[in-house]
């Protein structure tokens, strides 16, 4: 049935309906779109597309355990993915290495790594997987900067709006020697950058930021440079030995004392042995030491008894009443050896101050003697005299013919002279 066939009213009736069901289309297609745009926007996010991305590559001996897309840890937490893998040549520039592996860091995630932060191959299971871990830097500087990068001269400089805010990107030297690191700032420095003789310096404005990396530190300039894409930094590479060859060593090491751990092993069984025959040994000594330990009881129980105790059997009664009567006539002899030591003593006493007494008379004379002496000079000439007179008067007794036979001398049979001895000359006077 045709269209015009139908009545006005059905006509109308349908061309609501039709306006109807567009609506209903196209809020269903916008609806559709709005759920796809927001399902694509949702996964950009949760995949960083919309955040910054920096680059980074490091080396590694292997690339076992690792593929494109696994995740790169900092400080525990995921920050990025692997993005290649690529084997370094055989010959020519990079063949001292042999797998070269670029990862990118997402977010803001990039002011952790510095000048001085590593790349770790760690062990994340069993099966020889790896994985990608980067060191927080704690010295230097950032090796990335998503801020307004710009080199401009000193009057630019103090012209600047941020003028305040503006960070050295460089290292300045005076010759050799380090004067003004990266990120000092610029304001509190002119005289020194100017002193210098510089013009032109690299400069960072921390409160322009761009969303996007804008320069990458370069370790032989020593300063910042305007990121190209090409120009990635590379990380210092440290790589443990993986758990697989580890396993390997501790296998190789188990094999190699296996022998001696049998050898140990046999060594036990040898001593467990000898510790068998060694308990029946004891069985043997332990019955025949039985009647020992018998006896042993039987003394004990004496000892205990007073009357027929240990010191009883060694020292008799006789030999102790013996024993007890020596010990007492010691005892008196001792007491009588004392007393007389304290009568020599006080003997001695008496007798050294009788000497005392003597030497002190014998001081006396001599002091006396010695005062006359000084007193009177003549007294040794005239004892001298006398003397001399003493003597002639008995060489005269002894010539006188009355006593001359009182003093004769009784002869002896002189020795014979000796035929050798010379005669003695005689004087002419003689």
């Amino acid at each position: 049935m045709a269209l015009q066939d139908l009545t006005p009213q059905i006509r109308t009736r349908l061309n609501r309906m039709e306006r109807v069901v567009g609506w209903f289309v196209l809020l269903a297609t916008a609806l559709m779109l709005a759920g796809f745009g927001y399902y694509l926007y949702n996964e950009a996010e949760q995949r960083g597309w919309f955040l910054i991305k920096a680059p980074y590559y490091t080396y590694t001996d292997s690339g076992s355990g690792l593929a494109v897309g696994d995740p790169v840890r900092l400080m525990g937490f995921d920050v990025g993915r692997i993005t290649r893998i690529l084997p370094m040549p055989a010959r020519g520039k990079g063949s001292e290495f042999n797998v070269k592996i670029q990862f990118e860091v997402v977010g803001t995630n990039y002011s952790y790594i510095w000048t001085n932060s590593a790349a770790r191959f760690l062990d994340s299971g069993f099966l020889g997987k790896r994985l990608l871990d980067v060191t927080k830097g704690t010295k230097g500087c950032t090796v990335y900067v998503a801020y307004r990068f710009k080199e401009m001269s000193l009057d630019s400089i103090t012209n600047s709006a941020h003028f305040d805010k503006l960070r050295l990107g460089e290292e300045l030297y005076d010759g050799t020697n380090l004067v003004l690191p990266a990120w000092k700032p610029i304001t509190t420095n002119l005289e020194t950058i100017s002193r210098l003789g510089i013009s032109k310096v690299w400069t960072i404005d921390p409160t322009r930021f761009e969303n996007k990396v804008t320069a990458v530190w370069n370790d032989q300039t020593r300063r910042y440079e305007p990121f190209e894409g090409t120009n990635i930094y590379g990380l210092v590479p440290v790589e443990p030995p993986a758990l697989m060859d580890r396993v390997q060593g501790v296998v190789a090491q188990v094999e190699q004392a296996l022998p001696n751990f049998l050898k140990i092993t046999n060594q036990i069984a040898a001593t467990l042995s000898n510790t068998a025959a060694l308990t029946s040994n004891l069985n043997v000594v332990a019955e025949n030491a039985r009647p020992i330990m018998t006896n042993l009881a039987v003394i004990t129980a004496n000892i205990k008894d007073p009357h027929g105790s240990l010191g009883e059997w060694l020292i008799p009664t006789n030999v102790n009443r013996e024993l007890a009567l020596t010990l007492f006539n010691a005892n008196a002899t001792l007491t009588n050896v004392n007393g007389t030591v304290t009568n020599v003593n006080t003997n001695l006493a008496a007798v050294f101050e009788d000497a005392g007494r003597a030497l002190d008379n014998l001081a006396g004379m001599t002091s006396n003697l010695n005062h006359q002496v000084e007193v009177n000079s003549n007294m040794l000439t005239q004892i001298s005299d006398i003397v001399v007179h003493t003597d002639q008067f008995v060489q005269g007794l002894k010539r006188h013919w009355l006593l001359r036979s009182a003093f004769k001398t009784r002869k002896t049979n002189a020795p014979p002279a000796s035929a050798s001895a010379p005669h003695r000359l005689s004087s002419p006077k003689q």
